[in-house]
């Protein structure tokens, strides 16, 4: 059956092409992120720094990079080798509410997405022994963690533009299948930066790379920073995850009958492409902007579509299952793609991080001025 697609009746992607009426305006963000810039560096703006090392984790553009995948996978890497972390995060979505809010380590953690935004929801489900910790004031978060918690090292995420907190460790991660333009900065484009910002990056994650060849990027990248290590990630499904139980369903039994995708992610193209790859043939794709809280409109025109295109099933991401309504109880299954980033070279990934915040490499770090 041939997939339809259809976009989010109040929604659109945040993958826009170039625009033109909106490039003045994205020079006047360009001016205002190198002016700020500029005010860090120069010491106009204190940028503070914890007392345990912070390892931050970010990108260059508006969503959808694989950025909260590999703060879990760092997480649980941390863990395994005997550290305390801790995940410090802005919380983006989240309904006005305090300032800080603390997410202590319990099993079985089932947060409000609404309360602490999607994705803290998400990384809070799935590490349920990790303290995070949701501020806008990432230095201030830090050091209740390490109140609190005696967490020894910091994940902050979605750090990169983060000046006001010293890092010792930045990764930034690079979807392959979207371009790198300098003129594509926000508003008429999806960049925060532009592309020589890449020149503060320790270490760069090139992800999607099973759906396009990162040579073109890889090559662009190091261009810009050559002293970065480069590494690539693919993106591989670990299960499919039944929204109403929780319980792991088998892919096998929704293999080669058609199925209703949809997603409000940053690049929803990518997610509709890996489920082709997974072997799901899609009825129907619709797609929401990045974040999207489903409102009972939503999920009656969902529910329309799927039983037109004949779909057996809802195939959706782990991020937008925190954003359903509890109280949306469909005739067909929904169920969330548990994936997991696959590195390759990962063990090399994993000591590089490590190396750059132990005792030693931090002092080098200290003693080189970086």
């Amino acid at each position: 059956m041939a997939g339809r697609s259809f976009d989010g009746s109040d929604s659109r992607t945040l993958i826009n092409p170039m625009n033109h009426i909106l490039t003045p305006f994205a020079e006047v963000y360009g001016l205002g992120t190198m002016l700020r810039q500029q005010a860090f560096r120069r010491g106009w703006l204190k940028s503070r720094r914890l007392s345990r090392p912070v390892i931050s984790v970010g990108n260059l553009t508006v969503g959808g990079s694989g950025k909260t995948p590999l703060v879990g996978w760092i997480a649980e890497t941390l863990l395994y080798r005997g550290y305390k972390p801790a995940i410090l995060t802005r919380g983006y979505g989240r309904k006005r509410g305090p300032d800080i809010l603390i997410l202590e380590p319990q099993p079985e953690r089932n947060i409000d997405a609404r309360t602490v935004g999607d994705e803290p929801a998400l990384l809070a489900r799935a590490l349920p022994r990790v303290p995070i910790v949701i501020s806008a004031n990432r230095h201030r978060a830090g050091q209740l963690a390490e109140e609190r918690f005696g967490v020894d090292i910091h994940i902050l995420d979605d750090g990169f533009q983060h000046f006001a907190l010293e890092r010792d460790v930045n990764i930034v991660t690079i979807d392959v299948t979207q371009e790198l333009e300098d003129g594509a900065l926000l508003p008429a484009g999806r960049l925060r930066e532009p592309c020589s910002a890449l020149r503060r990056a320790d270490l760069i994650l090139l992800t999607r790379v099973e759906i396009r060849s990162p040579d073109p990027i890889e090559k662009q990248v190091r261009s810009i920073n050559a002293r970065a290590q480069v590494f690539h990630c693919s993106t591989a499904l670990r299960g499919l995850i039944d929204a109403g139980n929780g319980i792991l369903q088998s892919p096998a039994e929704y293999r080669n009958r058609p199925v209703c995708a949809f997603c409000g992610i940053g690049n929803p193209r990518a997610f509709f492409s890996d489920l082709r790859r997974w072997g799901f043939t899609l009825g129907a794709e619709i797609a929401f902007r990045d974040h999207h809280v489903y409102g009972p409109g939503d999920m009656k025109r969902l529910l329309s579509i799927a039983q037109s295109a004949g779909a057996v099933a809802f195939l959706t991401t782990e991020k937008d299952v925190m954003n359903l309504s509890p109280q949306w109880k469909p005739e067909l299954p929904v169920l969330a793609c548990g994936i997991r980033p696959e590195i390759s070279g990962a063990k090399v990934f994993e000591e590089a991080i490590l190396a750059r915040v132990s005792p030693i490499g931090l002092r080098e770090k200290a003693a080189s001025g970086v």
